[in-house]
């Protein structure tokens, strides 16, 4: 038996709050999450005072849910697990001293965890509609891509990380986000790339492939996002004025309509925003997926994973299974609430380093920088 059975689990990183009771075989017994989308929308990206302030009124509400879902009390928890880096200070706060003041009024160990370690976790949770392979196990290359982080590792071991590559400045969920901007198409702006770009032709507009030929692993979105910019810039007043007609005309048909695949009829009414996220959508799935496989041969791996938020994307999801299925290589894509920020995969590491004896002190503060891994050098 376990020292420690069952763990509750925050993740307040960024603007997503999210907690959970994680079991200490990665089974998910309850999780729930709140976004503040609506809240940071009409500034076009995550205001980090307005973040704090939305966690402080979030979070406590859902840790009485997850305990009330899941027909257990506090004192039926072995332990707390919560993000503590790296992350905005102030999000991590607001998660930190909640967790240090739950475990000592209820006189609970906790843990704080590192928030990109939850993420090559992931793979490994499960509930009551999600496993992954029985045969999946370390060793495995992870790509951990997000809004604030896109980065390629060697998963030795748990607690065994060795970076391949890092961005060299945006992360491909900025990147997304950002020419979603340009386009009109508001905060956060993936999802309507995404499913905008499903009625696109890709080869429609020709955008580059930031250092997809250079022999390293490292990632550079931010000459992209510029060639965007130069292209839409340079469109003429009729053009523009027809995209910014379609942008609008998008996001009123409201989030119901927008979600449905583009097709027949509609393609026209939005021909030259989906051509234009078609083609730039691509250039950022195609040097991920070079990546990623490029790491696998390199390592002789054909265990691969794919994390975090723009894992959600769903060209990314075909391209990369597609590839796995020609290089017989076993992909594993948590689904998605466990690939955007979450609860459960803090609560599974935390779970894990509480097994093995490792505990934080009330000292505990939070890091809004941390590396995870020694860094891999090529020779």
């Amino acid at each position: 038996m376990k020292q420690f059975e069952k763990v509750l689990a925050i993740e307040t990183s960024c603007d997503d709050t999210s907690v959970a009771i994680v079991s200490h075989d990665g089974f998910v017994l309850a999780q729930r999450s709140a976004d503040q989308n609506l809240a940071h929308e009409r500034f076009g990206g995550v205001v980090p005072e307005i973040a704090c302030r939305n966690h402080t009124f979030n979070l406590l509400p859902l840790v009485d849910e997850v305990l009330k879902s899941s027909h257990l009390q506090i004192k039926d928890l072995s332990g707390i697990a919560v993000t503590s880096e790296p992350g905005l200070i102030g999000s991590l706060l607001v998660g930190l001293v909640s967790a240090k003041t739950l475990a000592l009024v209820n006189d609970l160990k906790f843990i704080g965890v590192n928030h990109l370690e939850g993420h090559l976790l992931a793979p490994f949770l499960k509930d009551a509609t999600y496993a992954p392979p029985q045969d999946f196990k370390y060793p495995y290359i992870a790509l951990a891509i997000s809004g604030g982080h896109s980065s390629l590792y060697l998963i030795k071991d748990f607690g065994k990380y060795e970076v391949l590559g890092n961005t060299r400045d945006d992360a491909a969920g900025e990147a997304f986000d950002k020419f979603a901007k340009l386009l009109g198409l508001g905060f956060p702006g993936g999802v309507h790339v995404d499913r905008l770009a499903q009625g696109g032709d890709v080869k429609a507009f020709s955008f580059p492939r930031p250092l997809i030929r250079e022999t390293h692993f490292d990632f550079s979105f931010s000459g992209l996002k510029s060639s965007a910019l130069r292209l839409v810039s340079a469109f003429s007043a009729e053009d523009r004025a027809q995209l910014d007609a379609q942008a609008s005309l998008w996001l009123k048909r409201g989030a119901s309509d927008a979600a449905r695949k583009i097709q027949g009829d509609d393609l026209k009414d939005f021909s030259l925003l989906s051509n234009l996220c078609a083609s730039y959508q691509e250039a950022i799935v195609d040097v991920l997926v070079e990546r990623l496989f490029r790491a696998a041969e390199k390592f002789n791996l054909n265990r691969v994973v794919v994390t975090g938020g723009v894992s959600a994307n769903s060209r990314l999801r075909a391209r990369v299974q597609e590839e796995a299925r020609v290089r017989a290589c076993q992909i594993v894509i948590p689904p998605i609430r466990y690939c955007t920020d979450n609860a459960a995969m803090i609560g599974l590491a935390g779970i894990i380093r509480l097994n093995r004896g490792e505990f934080s002190g009330q000292e505990l503060s939070p890091k809004a920088r941390s590396p995870l891994g020694s860094r891999y050098v090529s020779v």
